[in-house]
């Protein structure tokens, strides 16, 4: 069986763990580097990316989860995931994990108060996928190889790099498991 791993420092972890079993996966909260040589594929999870950073130094993940990537293991960033993914930060000068080719600002979409839901098309998941922005980042600028799956109003939301996928809203709050699925064919396709 498929294993996915949720990285489960802080965020929207357990939400993630349902949607990856309704597609028939095995869900792994990570609370330790070690248990990433367990699984086949990665969430970073919808939170805080500041709060996440200070735990991914503080229980010395960073090395890590940078080898996970460079095995060509696959992660998905979803809302705060996405900006620990990104190789740049509107307003910082480092990034976080940095291995998508993309730029993102955080809080584009406005702040807590200003979360809304939109009905996206996301190309090879779904024309009417109901996504939820929360404080959302979005994605500014992205490398040459980065395919674009999702627009919100001219501004990207959903991206994939080769075994790297990234969104800006939060999938795992609906029922709506399509995206989750794409991402666990994703790493299905890895492992062959």
């Amino acid at each position: 069986m498929i294993k996915i791993g949720v990285l489960g420092l802080q965020g929207a972890v357990r939400e993630h763990v349902i949607s990856i079993e309704a597609c028939g996966a095995e869900a792994i909260v990570i609370k330790r580097k070690e248990q990433l040589d367990e699984i086949d594929g990665l969430i970073l999870p919808g939170g805080e990316s500041t709060t996440m950073r200070k735990l991914i130094d503080k229980y010395d993940f960073m090395r890590s989860l940078k080898e996970f990537a460079e095995l060509g293991k696959p992660m998905f960033g979803t809302c705060a995931g996405l900006i620990l993914l990104a190789k740049n930060i509107v307003g910082y000068d480092e990034p976080h994990i940095g291995v998508m080719d993309v730029k993102v600002e955080r809080n584009s979409f406005g702040r807590q108060k200003e979360s809304f839901e939109a009905d996206l098309d996301i190309a090879g998941v779904a024309e009417d996928f109901q996504a939820v922005f929360i404080r959302a980042p979005h994605i500014v600028q992205a490398g040459g190889n980065v395919e674009i799956l999702a627009k919100h109003k001219e501004r990207i939301v959903a991206a994939r790099e080769g075994n790297i996928l990234g969104c800006s809203f939060h999938p795992e709050l609906t029922d709506d498991h399509r995206l989750t699925g794409y991402f666990i064919n994703m790493v299905k396709e890895a492992k062959k």
